[in-house]
């Protein structure tokens, strides 16, 4: 019997390769006929962003970093750069790192401390000076996120009325918009950063979204935004059409350096201490004046 079955089983697998063999000789398919459906490919946001400082920042610009860092899950931190002349390097390095932005530190004397943003290798990038820097460590806000989330962003309706701020808009949006398919993102959109134009200047402050109150959490949700930090303000100095380099795109008229700022307060310093001694000459000059001859009664004469 055991035989017997083996036998129909071989003679089975052989009628069935014979059939299929039949089966796809016979199929005639009409190649120009048939319609080839390729799938939709869906173009992806890779956005990687370099983000480095140069040599002497402060403590409060390293914590602005890490709380930066903490809040773009798609940033790749680097190290130092030795050579505040040589911006040349930089497209280089997010060449290297794989990046296609760049954020970079620069530290001034006197903690002055400005932002470069570029697209990296070919440009635009803008040129800013950071002020009135406040760290998550600082503020001590009562709001939290999950770190890596995904955050919206949110722009002033100022943005749109000039071509710098419409350049800028674009700029920030590839650079601090959180892509879907970054490595270390969470599927979460917790946060929203804000960009708002006050007095020719951009604030930035990092909001959590609240669905309910932590006082009542069985009530009815009401959406509320609570303050997380960290909040510093953008000052534009100049647009660039290259990565930290080449044509001036935009100029601001009304930025004035820290530096003609602190020479200014010198020179005042310095004609308050001239005022004061021509003061003084004017005072003595006037006490020679003043003075009286020696008379023919004095004491030196009638008991020399």
């Amino acid at each position: 019997m055991a035989s017997i079955l083996k036998a129909q089983k071989a003679n089975a697998t052989k009628a069935d390769k014979g059939k299929g063999k039949r089966k796809a000789d016979d199929m005639e398919v009409d190649v120009e006929e048939t319609e080839i459906i390729e799938p939709k490919k869906f173009k992806k946001n890779k956005q990687r962003v370099l983000l480095l400082s140069s040599r002497g920042i402060t403590h409060r610009m390293r914590h602005l970093m890490n709380d930066l860092e903490a809040l773009l899950p798609q940033v790749k931190k680097d190290s130092k750069l030795d050579s505040k002349s040589q911006l040349h390097l930089l497209p280089e390095l997010a060449d290297l790192n794989n990046c296609n932005n760049t954020l970079y530190f620069e530290a001034r004397r006197h903690e002055d401390l400005y932002l470069w943003a570029a697209k990296t290798p070919n440009g635009p990038s803008i040129k800013m000076h950071v002020q009135n820097v406040h760290t998550m460590d600082e503020l001590k806000m009562t709001g939290n996120c999950l770190k890596g989330s995904r955050g919206l962003l949110s722009f002033d309706k100022a943005f749109e009325d000039t071509e710098w701020g419409q350049l800028t808009k674009e700029v920030f949006t590839q650079i601090f918009g959180v892509p879907s398919t970054a490595r270390r993102a969470k599927p979460f959109i917790d946060h929203i950063l804000t960009f708002s134009i006050v007095d020719s200047k951009i604030w930035f402050r990092n909001f959590q979204i609240m669905e309910k109150d932590p006082l009542q959490p069985n009530g009815t949700p009401q959406t509320t935004l609570v303050e997380i930090g960290p909040r510093f303000v953008l000052t534009p100095i100049r647009i660039f059409e290259g990565a930290f380099g080449g044509a001036t795109v935009f100029s601001n008229p009304e930025f004035v350096s820290p530096a003609s700022v602190r020479s200014a307060i010198r020179r005042e310093k310095g004609g308050r201490y001239n005022d004061r001694k021509d003061a003084q000459e004017e005072s003595a000059r006037r006490k020679e004046m003043r003075k009286r001859g020696e008379d023919e009664l004095a004491v030196s004469k009638v008991f020399a």
